[in-house]
């Protein structure tokens, strides 16, 4: 063993090949390592699971495009995506029911587009039929207002609105999250969100 060692110091790439077989068994042990005992010598198989625990994120407004908060679920994530897809289009009355992909969109159809990039709807849906949509109340991440008139989103803090533009009209986000055009509104959220 002493004449191994000794060589393997005058030549390196045996040296090289040692530290390298030594590296391996290493990790080659820590699965064994990882897989705790519990009290009475069965092995734990309950897989750990990463929640969030705080109140979520707010998405950022740069440039006229929402930047979703990095907690936030994939969801979120593709909801946020997708309405930043049609964030400049112009609002065109039942723009959005007729086709996914439309020159412009209303209320409900910016809202049902942003929804759809996450599969939580299959088909456009009116306001009417929002304010009756997922589950009843605020949701942490994205709650939908609606009334037989109109409809908006609030998601990841930010409000996905086509009413209250200054400069021109159509699904635009907004800092503020007060509705612009007139309620009462019926708030609700897709289940877990």
């Amino acid at each position: 063993m002493t004449n191994a060692l000794g060589a393997a110091r005058r030549t390196p790439a045996l040296c090289i090949s040692i530290a390298v077989l030594a590296v391996v068994a290493a990790f080659s042990l820590l699965p064994a390592m990882a897989q705790a005992e519990t009290p009475g010598g069965v092995a734990s198989t309950t897989p750990e699971t990463t929640t969030p625990t705080g109140p979520p994120g707010k998405a950022m407004l740069v440039n006229g495009r929402a930047i979703p908060p990095a907690n936030a679920p994939a969801a979120v994530k593709k909801v946020i995506a997708a309405a930043n897809k049609i964030r400049t289009k112009p609002y065109i009355y039942g723009g959005g029911h007729g086709r996914w992909w439309d020159r412009g969109y209303d209320c409900s159809g910016a809202v049902s587009f942003a929804l759809r990039g996450a599969g939580l709807i299959d088909t456009p849906m009116p306001s009417g039929s929002l304010a009756g949509w997922g589950s009843a109340g605020k949701g942490r991440w994205i709650t939908v207002y609606a009334n037989g008139g109109h409809a908006y989103a609030v998601i990841a803090g930010l409000r996905w609105d086509t009413a209250g533009v200054t400069n021109g009209t159509g699904p635009r986000w907004h800092k503020s999250l007060k509705a612009q055009a007139g309620g009462p509104f019926t708030a609700r959220h897709p289940e877990g969100l």
